[in-house]
This record gives structure tokens, sequence and C-alpha cells, in this order.
């Protein structure tokens, strides 16, 4: 191997270097509100206690849950379209794509929000919540707005605003902190924390909207006239296709992880669904920088790729996607070591014995850091139905086993079951991967 095609030697405005910028930018941010978030988990595991933790936890998936499965997102759509309309210096093309795109996402959130205040008297009755939760539940629909921010996100990325995509995962914990705190000091129950989190969502989902506004309204400045929707499609050719394949992708990989919480609400009760809730909490660390190196690294292949230059943004991929992995698994080796006490010291004394369950879920989720990464640049090379379909299989072919072996095995079930996962759709996607163009033909 040569010295220019090392993987530790990165040049100046290599792609690599370029997605570490871009990751870093975004790192600021989510540290700060991962720690931020710490503070008001733990405030609300011992005020709530485990069950009550449970059933607040089980109230906010069924609304992600509905909203990732149900809205809309139009990141990759904006990214790879915009990218091509900025290319040709389109900007009113790029305009009517930004509001095609728009209206899509804001109107499939309704309809997710509608649905969602529908069945939400069967849904909590079905999984233990109190006779408050229910009522409050019709309201706590409106969360579903956190979700409603991709487009914006794909602008953003388009203009290499990573710092205020940075930003932003600041703005939901530190209202849920400061809400926490007070009722903490002032006294409140669940309907309290409700309430709290509710506010913290719809926050999230306008935030992103505000923070696109602010930082890429120069894109199109030199546009004439109003958007318009009329002739979108034929300027984007296979757009359709496009979108609705990346969005299949996007639900497939969150239905799991959104539903199984709600399968152990069901099968065991609120008070293991707390348990795990604040196990997933616990070891997201985990999961959302590789998240992070995925969303970091799509752009930047996306425009090699639409440069012509495959070689780069391939080495540019298996760099970051062997970066990740290794990372992730040094973690949760650590995390494995003091399981027991994290959690001990997130939730209090009545989240003790979780530790075994802690070490399954860290180890299954490390096994698949790499893989944003992977699934992303397959999204770039226009070939996301490849991510889709190692999603569908391993998210939603394997999902009816999670009951059996929660049957089985109890609630370590489902650390059990997130390794198998895990270990189908990382083997799914180095496949499809090394079956791409991108795929190296000698060395890194």
């Amino acid at each position: 191997m040569t010295k220019e095609n090392s993987p530790l030697s990165v040049a100046p405005n290599s792609p690599v270097r370029r997605i570490a910028g871009n990751m870093g930018r975004l790192l600021s941010g989510k540290a700060a509100a991962g720690v931020i978030s710490l503070g008001s988990i733990a405030i609300a595991a011992r005020v709530l206690g485990v069950e009550q933790y449970g059933v607040l936890n089980l109230v906010h998936g069924f609304a992600t849950l509905m909203g990732g499965t149900i809205a809309f997102s139009g990141f990759h759509g904006m990214v790879r379209y915009g990218a091509e309309a900025l290319n040709r210096g389109a900007h009113s093309q790029f305009r009517n794509l930004v509001l095609l795109l728009a209206l899509i996402e804001l109107g499939m959130a309704a309809v997710a929000i509608a649905l969602a205040m529908l069945l939400v008297p069967w849904v909590g009755a079905s999984l233990g919540w109190s006779s408050e939760a229910i009522q409050f539940g019709g309201i706590y629909c409106l969360a579903i707005f956190a979700t409603v921010r991709a487009t914006p996100q794909g602008l953003l990325q388009l203009a290499e605003r990573f710092d205020l995509i940075g930003l932003h995962p600041t703005i939901m914990p530190l209202i849920r902190l400061a809400g926490a705190l007070a009722i903490y000091f002032t006294g409140g129950g669940l309907g309290a924390f409700l309430w709290v989190w509710l506010a913290a969502a719809i926050a999230e989902g306008v935030s992103m909207w505000v923070l696109c506004w602010i930082g890429t309204r120069h894109l199109a400045i030199s546009a004439d006239g109003r958007p318009t929707l009329k002739g979108t499609r034929r300027e984007n050719p296979g757009i359709v296709r496009f979108i609705a394949t990346t969005n299949l992708d996007l639900t497939l990989r969150d239905i799991a992880p959104k539903a199984t919480p709600l399968i152990i609400g069901w099968m065991l009760g609120p008070a293991a669904a707390g348990l795990y809730a604040l196990v997933q909490r616990a070891s997201a660390i985990l999961i959302q920088p590789a998240q992070m190196l995925g969303e970091a690294a799509y752009p930047v292949v996306t425009r090699l790729l639409i440069s012509g230059d495959d070689k780069a943004a391939g080495r540019a991929v298996r760099r970051s996607a062997i970066f990740a992995t290794i990372t992730a698994l040094v973690a949760a080796a650590i995390m494995s070591v003091f399981a027991d006490r994290v959690l001990i010291l997130l939730g209090g004394a009545s989240f003790a014995g979780g530790a075994s369950l802690l070490i399954l879920v860290v180890l299954g989720r490390a096994m698949m850091a790499g893989m944003p990464t992977l699934s992303a640049a397959l999204t770039a090379q226009g070939r996301p139905w490849v991510s889709a379909r190692a999603n569908l299989a391993s998210n939603i072919g394997m999902l009816p086993l999670l009951p059996v072996i929660i049957w089985w095995l109890g609630l370590n079930g489902a650390g059990v079951h997130g390794i198998l996962q895990s270990a189908v759709l990382v083997s799914l996607l180095i496949w499809s991967y090394y079956r791409s163009s991108l795929a190296p033909r000698t060395g890194m």
C-alpha cells in the first residue's frame, strides 16, 4: 500500500477531512445535547420512578413511531436533486424543489397527527397507560412535529451550515432540562412531564425551520419570481421514485427501534418499558456519532459522485465506516464494565438490575456503527432501494421474532434480538456495498 493510499494520510482538502470537519461541527452540538439530556432524564427517572417513567416514554414513543412511520423526510431528495440544481446554477428549479418537498413533509405530518389521535385510546389501554396519560395522549400527538425537519436540514447541508445543524440538537434537551428542574423544585408528576416533553418536541421541529431560514436564504438569491410546483417532476427526473424509496428506507430503519419499547410495554408492562427506555438512552452515545458520520458523509459523497470521482468517494466511505465501528466497539467495551453503575447513576435505585440488558444493547448498537455511512453511500449512488431491502430484512423481517424471544428470555431478549438484527443488517449492507461501483478494486 502506498503512502498516498494509507488510511492515515489525509490531504488538507480531502473528502475524509471534509467529512471529519462536518462531523466535528455536528458532534459539538450533539455532545452538549447529550450532557444536557442526561440531566433531564435523571430528574424525570427519579421523580417518576421506573413505572411512571415507562409510561412517559411509551406515550412519547407512540407519537414518534407514528411520525417516523407516516411522516415524510425530504432530506435525501433535497441534498441529491438540490445539489444537481445548484451545480447547474438552476436557482428557480432549486426553489421549486424546496417548495415541493416542504409541502409534502408538512402534509404528511398532518396525516400522521390525525391518525395518531384516533389510535390513542386503543393503544393507551393496550399498553397499560394511566387514565391521565390516555387523556393527554391525543394532545401529545402534536409531538410528531419534532420529526418535521428533514427538508430544512437538507437545505442546511447544501449550504454547509453544519454549525447550525450542530446547534439544533441542544434546543430540545435545554427545554426538557429547564422544565424538569421546575417540576423537581415545585412538585409535579407525569402530567407535568408530558407537557414539558411536548413543548420540547414542538420546539425541536419549529427551530430547524427557523435555523434553515437564517442559514440558507442565499442559496436561491438570484432566482426570479415565486416558486411553483408546475413542472417540478419534469425538472427532476426520477425524483418521485427516489424520495419514495429513501423514505421507505428511513421508515424501515427506524420502525424496529421505535416499536420495540411498545412491544415490551405490551408484553411486560410499563416498568419493563421504563428500564428499556433508560438503557436505550444510555446506549445512544454509541449510535449517535455513527448516524452523524453518515449524515456528514452524505453530501460529500454525493458531490464527489456528481463530479465523477467514484474512487475518492469509495475511499472516504470505507475509512469513515471502519473508524465508526472501531470507535463504537471500544466505547461499548468500556460501558459494559460500568453497566450497572451507569443505570443507577442515571435513573436511581429503581433501575438497578439492568446491567445485562445494557451490555447486550450496546453490543448490538456497536456492531452497526459503520452502517449509516454505507447506507448513505448507496443512497448517494442513487440506489436507496438497496439499503431499503437490507432494512426490510433486518428490521421488519425480524420484528415478529421479538415477542418470541422476549417470551423465552424475558426483557434481556430485547437485547439478544437487537444483536441478531444488527448481524443481519451488517451482513446485507456490506455485501451490497461490495457489489457497488464504490467497492475497492485494490487496497483502500
